[in-house]
């Protein structure tokens, strides 16, 4: 099957899954939904249950893709830092799948695949990645805290301390996470907590946060010290 049919799938059942419980939903309208056959849509993904791995890793893999797009873009790494936060609160307040994965709260609307691999026989290159281990919440955390710190010690970095600059992404994710369970108020809410927690953070360790010039621009030697 073309990857485009495959996606048709699995967007049929994410829009079913949005109608009805899980358990409600039928293969079969998922597949006239897509405009393939009942057949077909087993052959691609086996079983509902293996459906239902397909659709929560397409899921995942979105949200951290889109946290590659937060850290991308421009400014310096608290900047990156609170966009990666503030579209981990916003894909999981308008994705239930993903909210799932990032919290492990699964709702009886939804479906609830084991995390770990299952057995698979399948000829499908992406239904046998479904099928193998799924990510749990601190799997996410340390994704996504990764995904950071490959950022900022990438080519050009300014060199920094390994695990302080690990501690401070897993800081920011964390704190995001707390604002999926929590939302806090005011529009720049989320925002607001990961810079003041940034800001706090590094000046306990002793570095200067870098807030622009004057009395709070960082001495040359902090600055070395850390990218944030």
């Amino acid at each position: 099957m073309m990857p485009a049919a495959r996606e048709s799938l699995l967007d049929a059942a994410f829009a079913a899954l949005a109608l009805r419980p899980w358990a409600a939903v039928r293969m079969v309208d998922v597949a006239v939904a897509a405009g393939v056959s009942r057949q077909t849509l087993y052959n691609e993904f086996g079983s509902k249950d293996g459906l239902a791995r397909a659709l929560v890793r397409r899921e995942a893999d979105g949200y951290l893709a889109g946290v590659d797009r937060a850290l991308a873009v421009h400014g310096d790494a608290r900047d990156r830092l609170t966009a990666a936060a503030e579209w981990t609160v916003s894909a999981a307040r308008d994705n239930v799948l993903v909210r799932a994965v990032l919290t492990g709260f699964w709702s009886e609307r939804l479906p609830t695949p084991t995390l770990s691999a299952v057995p698979s026989s399948s000829a499908v290159p992406a239904q046998r990645r479904a099928d193998g281990p799924l990510p749990s919440p601190g799997d996410l955390v340390g994704a996504v805290r990764d995904r950071a710190v490959a950022v900022f010690s990438g080519p050009g970095a300014v060199r920094a301390d390994a695990g302080e600059l690990a501690r401070c992404c897993e800081l920011a994710v964390r704190l995001a996470l707390s604002c999926v369970a929590a939302p806090p108020t005011g529009e720049d809410g989320v925002a607001d907590l990961v810079r003041g927690a940034l800001h706090r953070h590094l000046r306990s360790q002793g570095q200067a946060p870098s807030a622009g010039p004057g009395p709070s621009e960082p001495s040359p030697t902090a600055a070395a010290r850390s990218p944030l």
